[in-house]
């Protein structure tokens, strides 16, 4: 989104993706100081006047000064003084530039008004994680597609805990799927242990119980720092 240019010396980047809008805010810093003086205004920095008082000051060397502020929303007070000021700051003869996070309808509409340029950016969206992919890798006995997954999930910010956790669950499962005759007696949703009963053709009985009590170790191992809880992690993956 990019406000109409004009004569006015306010800019304004916002949005989602906060590292674009920070980059872009402080190439535009770049550009327009032009060695010449430069201030910043954060959330800390707030207090009641600080707006009036940058906009009336005047370069010692000439020109016009720049003033970043930056990011003002992490004060609700600092915020609501900046959307006030907003008409200042555009006929103040120094230049502002405005980082800011996601705005709503309003805001956007206050600074597209007074801006000389106005562009917000949005983050893409990442897809979410299936971590039940890694259950269904477990269960195809697939080596490979679980070891795959395993870095996936990773990347995708999910914990080791939480994935020896979800595994020592379909292990456990598989394990009482074994030991029952229904879906009704085992206390699972027919779906699931239908599933896990399609698959424990592949797997003996000591393997599931020798991948639950190895789970169940590295889990606590790696918390009292006796072993790497990724390494052994993959290393359990990898001896499937």
């Amino acid at each position: 989104m990019r406000c109409k240019k004009s004569n006015r010396m306010l800019y304004v980047y916002f949005g989602t993706d906060t590292e674009k809008t920070r980059e872009n805010a402080h190439m535009r810093i770049r550009t327009l100081a032009d060695g010449q003086e430069t201030s910043s205004i954060r959330a800390t920095d707030y207090r009641p006047g600080i707006f009036a008082e940058h906009a009336g000051s005047v370069s010692l060397f000439g020109g016009a000064s720049v003033t970043f502020i930056d990011t003002l929303s992490e004060s609700e007070e600092a915020f609501e003084a900046l959307m006030n000021d907003v008409p200042l700051l555009q006929e103040s003869p120094r230049i502002f530039v405005v980082a800011e996070n996601a705005l709503n309808a309003g805001e956007k509409k206050l600074f597209q008004k007074h801006a000389t340029e106005c562009e917000e950016y949005v983050a893409e969206k990442k897809e979410k994680f299936n971590t039940f992919a890694l259950t269904d890798a477990f269960l195809a006995k697939d080596k490979k597609s679980l070891w795959l997954l395993l870095n996936d999930a990773l990347r995708a910010g999910i914990s080791h805990e939480a994935i020896i956790g979800l595994l020592f669950w379909q292990v456990n499962t598989a394990r009482l799927v074994a030991r029952t005759r229904s879906a009704e007696e085992a206390g699972l949703k027919p779906f699931v242990y239908s599933k896990t009963k399609r698959a424990l053709a592949k797997f003996t009985q000591d393997e599931l119980d020798g991948y639950s009590r190895a789970l169940l170790s590295l889990y606590h191992e790696g918390h009292l720092g006796k072993r790497d809880i990724g390494l052994a992690l993959e290393a359990w993956v990898l001896a499937l």
